[in-house]
């Protein structure tokens, strides 16, 4: 087989491949016996048909193209490897010439990963935060502890911001109650910022056995985006109490006999946290100041595909949601067109990202070992809350573990820039890293999955093998 690549542009080539006919013979007697088990000859049970009566009753021409059918997929890939070529996308293939007996040529267009190179990131200097504990940062995660520890206690008193209702709702549309919208004793914290406009202003002031009405815009249900009349009927008013801040407290919420102990276990928890915080900024800043170092042409069918992907995942969260469109982004303070704008830029960044990263495993030979794939899986079972062996059978069935031996692998290219990185802290302090692994006792540091991490699936493939 003889390959010839021809550069269309820096990010598709095509790809002209010359095949002698005797390289298609295992082809080429696939095709025969998939022909004869097809066609239906008088003297011959099915998939007993000779050859020559195949050719003679219908054709060589069908025979041909069941070998070709077989033949160019293969030939395709082989030729991808010999060519050192990254595609990300699928090719366009194309039968040029049959030589029957002689040889066969194919063309096959195809998007592929621009050539670059990796700039040294040895000594990146990259800034993060302090990892200083304050007094507040402790009192702020004690606040967290006593909010999950509060008691609801009923008032005699108007609602309030913070308080919580017990609530039957209504809605109705030109006077006629819609009966999927009714729900009963709601329990709703004032002020939590509904989805449904209006709500938290009527609900201040009102007190058990008040009825109020207000007009709002439906968020869900096939009434979605109509005015509605919506009836509130308070049934109690309770106010959140949060319990004491002293040892019985301490005894409640923690393994510790008291509050200074609690203190002490909170604020090293909180240094833990940032110290991983450091760690987990360094590599990112670091990686950024890497991107930023290139420029790197993107292939139109990856960023689309990559786009597309985030358009058919929020189509779907918004589904899940029951909500409609216009409850879903007032929910998340954004607009349809500003999450699209957002897709755009997000998705070119992680398709550059794979690229770079890629490249990294390639050249530091990164690999993945069966126990860092286990504990992957064991991590991300945890994530989820499933069972780490269900999960792994999902990976397996459905062709995934590939790419999570791709995140793995990624991750460590990550932690390779960063680790290479000059690191000082936002008061100007150097930060060893190697010293912040060997204090959290080895503990790896890990991070959620970069958006886009199935871009480049093709590059992202090849660069784990």
């Amino acid at each position: 087989m003889k390959t010839a690549v021809e550069e269309l542009s820096p990010t598709r080539v095509k790809l002209t491949v010359e095949v002698p006919f005797e390289e298609l013979g295992e082809s080429m007697q696939a095709a025969y016996k998939k022909v004869a088990q097809q066609v239906r000859v008088p003297g011959f049970r099915p998939g007993k048909v000779p050859a020559r009566i195949i050719e003679q009753r219908f054709g060589r021409a069908v025979v041909l193209e069941e070998t070709l059918n077989d033949a160019v997929p293969k030939l395709y890939g082989q030729a991808v490897d010999e060519s050192d070529i990254f595609p990300v996308s699928q090719p366009s293939i194309e039968v040029t010439k049959i030589d029957d007996g002689e040889q066969v040529e194919f063309t096959a267009e195809v998007d592929v990963r621009p050539n670059f190179d990796v700039p040294d990131y040895e000594g990146i200097e990259v800034t993060v935060p302090v990892a200083q504990v304050t007094d507040e940062d402790v009192e702020a995660q004690l606040d967290g502890l006593r909010q999950r520890f509060a008691t609801l206690t009923g008032v005699e008193r108007a609602a309030a911001n913070g308080d919580y209702v017990v609530m039957d709702l209504a809605a109705a549309i030109d006077g006629v109650n819609i009966e999927e919208q009714q729900a009963g004793d709601v329990s709703y914290e004032v002020g939590a910022g509904s989805v449904l406009q209006g709500l938290d202003d009527a609900l201040v002031g009102m007190s058990a056995g008040d009825v109020k009405e207000f007009t709002t815009n439906l968020v869900g249900g096939q009434n979605a985006g109509e005015e509605a009349v919506v009836t509130i009927t308070i049934k109690s008013v309770k106010e959140k109490v949060l319990p004491e801040l002293d040892d019985e407290f301490a005894q409640l919420a923690s393994e510790f006999d008291t509050l200074d102990e609690l203190k002490e276990s909170v604020r090293e928890q909180v240094r833990r946290t940032k110290l991983i915080e450091q760690v987990v900024q360094a590599r990112e800043n670091a990686l950024d100041a890497l991107l930023d170092k290139l420029d790197i042409p993107i292939p139109e069918s990856a960023l689309k595909a990559e786009v597309d992907s985030r358009k058919h995942n929020l189509e779907h969260q918004i589904a899940e949601s029951g909500l409609s469109k216009e409850a879903y982004f007032r929910l998340y303070q954004t607009t349809e067109e500003e999450r699209f704008a957002e897709f755009d830029t997000s998705s070119a960044k992680a398709i550059k990202t794979g690229f770079v990263l890629d490249k990294i495993v390639k050249n530091e030979e990164l690999g993945v070992s069966e126990q860092e794939l286990t504990d992957f899986v064991v991590r991300r079972a945890m994530q989820m809350n499933v069972a780490p062996n269900a999960l792994a059978k999902h990976l397996a069935d459905n062709d995934q573990l590939t790419l999570a031996m791709v995140e793995i692998v990624r991750d460590k290219a990550k932690s390779v820039v960063g680790d290479a990185a000059k690191v000082v802290d936002e008061a100007g302090e150097t930060v060893d890293l190697k010293a912040i692994y060997s204090e959290i006792n080895g503990q790896e540091v890990v991070e959620e999955p970069a958006e886009g991490a199935e871009a480049a699936e093709g590059d992202a493939d090849k660069a784990a093998e």
